[in-house]
């Protein structure tokens, strides 16, 4: 730990102080939780950087989409709006935010795709909007006390264990790690494409999960590169010598190392999480990619990042250039798929108010 963290400490007892003051609030019933008649299912983490929230919600929408109506409910972060309000096809960034956008965009009228602040109210209001509901999806909720799912799932990075870090401002925890203990299951996300045996057997003893709680391991799969028009500069050169790549999420990591194995120079310019890009940002991105000496060279970004694009008046500058997302997956490592797939659907099946 850096040395000048440590006069933080002072300030992350008393943010700890709070936090757990509030759960108090929360175990005592003085603060009331709300269940419903139909299967929840939490998706977060205790951390503020990115675990893969939005690729695991996408994961649970491809396994239950066959049999089940389901719903994803988020807070909308970035939009403009306020209050309960259902995404279409029409809906753009600053209505619902990036993530509810992506899950349109990806599933389109297969799925509801809700935002809220509160989300005892939105629950409320799906279920009074659609009587053939069979289950919400809720998105970074685990901090959200006042509805109690059925199933929490818990994200927790590879690299940065929730057992190995530290309260606000100290660390990137804005949760106790007693809190943890609420959650049915947790999922080690943007681990290795490999695992190995004592790998696993190491996290293990350092996260050491309930009697009641399931431990599984993911990691990250992207897809082929996505023209961010579908007209203009849509080839990838052959033997890539440079790739800048913009993003504005929590943690960037992943994609770097991914795209390392792919040119030759990588060039990053991180923004803050969730950014609005300006014209200054723009023009920024664009720089980079003039100055780098080469012609084999592309833009990329995440496809979160492509979302906050998409509406933006200043996308046209980018009209002419090679500018592409990388979409991504989630994966579970073997045999964890079958053991979670199973779980996830045992409890829905189980819980459908229309079964």
């Amino acid at each position: 730990m850096d040395s000048w963290k440590i006069i933080l400490f002072p300030f992350a007892w008393l943010y700890g102080w709070a936090v757990r003051f509030r759960h108090f609030l929360f175990n005592r019933g003085i603060l009331r939780t709300e269940s419903f008649a139909l299967p929840v299912i939490s998706v977060g983490n205790i951390s503020t950087g990115g675990t893969g929230k939005t690729p695991l919600i996408e994961y649970l929408i491809r396994l239950l989409i066959t049999d089940s109506k389901i719903a994803t409910l988020s807070r909308g972060y970035g939009r403009k709006t306020k209050g309960f309000l259902i995404g279409n096809q029409f809906s753009m960034y600053k209505d619902i935010g990036d993530e509810p956008m992506q899950y349109i965009r990806k599933f389109g009228k297969k799925i509801m795709v809700a935002v809220a602040e509160r989300r005892r109210e939105g629950i409320q209001n799906l279920m009074e909007n659609d009587s053939s509901l069979d289950v919400v999806l809720m998105d970074d909720a685990f901090q959200h006390r006042y509805v109690k799912p059925g199933v929490s799932i818990l994200l927790t990075d590879f690299h940065k264990l929730y057992k190995e870090d530290y309260l606000l401002p100290v660390g990137s925890l804005r949760d106790t790690r007693h809190a943890t203990k609420r959650a049915d299951i947790i999922i080690v996300s943007k681990s290795h494409r490999v695992l190995s045996p004592i790998t696993r057997k190491r996290i293990t003893n350092i996260l050491k999960p309930e009697q009641h709680q399931s431990l599984f391991f993911s990691y990250l799969d992207y897809g082929d590169f996505i023209p961010l028009f579908e007209s203009g500069k849509n080839t990838i050169p052959d033997d890539l010598n440079s790739i800048i790549l913009f993003s504005g999420v929590a943690n960037s990591y992943p994609l770097q190392e991914h795209l390392h194995n792919l040119c030759i120079e990588l060039h990053v310019i991180d923004f803050f999480d969730h950014h609005a890009y300006r014209k200054k940002d723009i023009d920024l991105i664009i720089k980079n990619y003039d100055d780098a000496f080469t012609r084999k060279k592309i833009i990329v970004t995440t496809e979160k990042d492509a979302m906050r694009l998409i509406n933006s008046p200043y996308i046209s500058t980018f009209q002419n250039l090679p500018v592409f997302y990388k979409p991504v997956k989630v994966k579970l490592h073997q045999p964890d798929e079958e053991e979670f797939d199973n779980l996830i659907l045992n409890y829905v099946r189980q819980n459908k108010r229309n079964s």
